[in-house]
C-alpha cells in the first residue's frame, strides 16, 4: 500500500474560483496537479527539475 502524499496549495491561488490554483506535493519527486480536479492527470518532476522550473518562473 502506497503512502498518502501531502498536497499543499500554490501561495498563488486566490481562492476567487477563477480555475488558476494547482497543488504540489514534493517527496522523491515533484508532483503537480489541477486543484479543482485532484484525480485528474498529474505532472512530475524530478526534484532538480523542480527547482530548476520554481527559479526559472521566479
Amino acid at each position: 500500500m502506497t503512502p498518502e502524499r501531502a498536497w499543499r496549495k500554490s501561495t498563488y491561488s486566490t481562492g476567487n474560483g477563477n480555475g488558476s490554483c494547482v497543488e504540489v506535493s514534493l517527496a522523491q519527486d515533484a508532483l503537480v496537479r489541477d486543484t479543482k480536479n485532484v484525480s485528474g492527470d498529474v505532472l512530475t518532476f524530478s526534484i532538480p527539475a523542480w527547482r530548476a522550473l520554481v527559479s526559472w518562473i521566479g
